[in-house]
């Protein structure tokens, strides 16, 4: 049985730093790649970040490049998601999602998912 357990989030200013961890079961990073989305109150689910272990591809949404970094650990079963210059639009409920197609130009979903329950991320102005 695939499982996705986030940890990481927390209270951070504005400009701080938070590293989001994403422990896997059930399946190999070589099979699947994993991806962050996050979702504010009142807004749509949005993709962050998704790694691919089998070929390396990684990709950013625009919103977030360049401050994010996303990682994996296969020895750990655990991707991360390192998270730089946060601003208060970053505030959302951050969640992993596996398997998803990721590339360096792209990710794009697939019908069955599995997500994990989600970690907050609040970052104050």
């Amino acid at each position: 049985e695939v499982q996705l357990v986030e940890s990481g989030g927390g209270l951070v200013q504005a400009g701080g730093s938070l590293r989001l961890s994403c422990a896997a079961s059930g399946f190999s990073f070589d099979d699947y790649a994993v991806g962050w989305f996050r979702q504010a109150p009142g807004k749509e689910r949005e993709g962050v970040s998704c790694i691919s272990s089998s070929d390396g591809s990684t990709y950013y949404a625009d919103s977030v490049k360049g401050r994010f970094t996303i990682s994996s650990d296969n020895a750990k079963y655990t991707v991360y998601l390192q998270m730089d210059s946060l601003k208060p639009e970053d505030t959302a409920v951050y969640y992993c999602v596996t398997p998803i197609f990721c590339s360096g130009l792209g990710f794009a979903r697939y019908e069955d998912e599995y997500w994990g329950q989600g970690t907050q991320v609040t970052v104050s102005s």
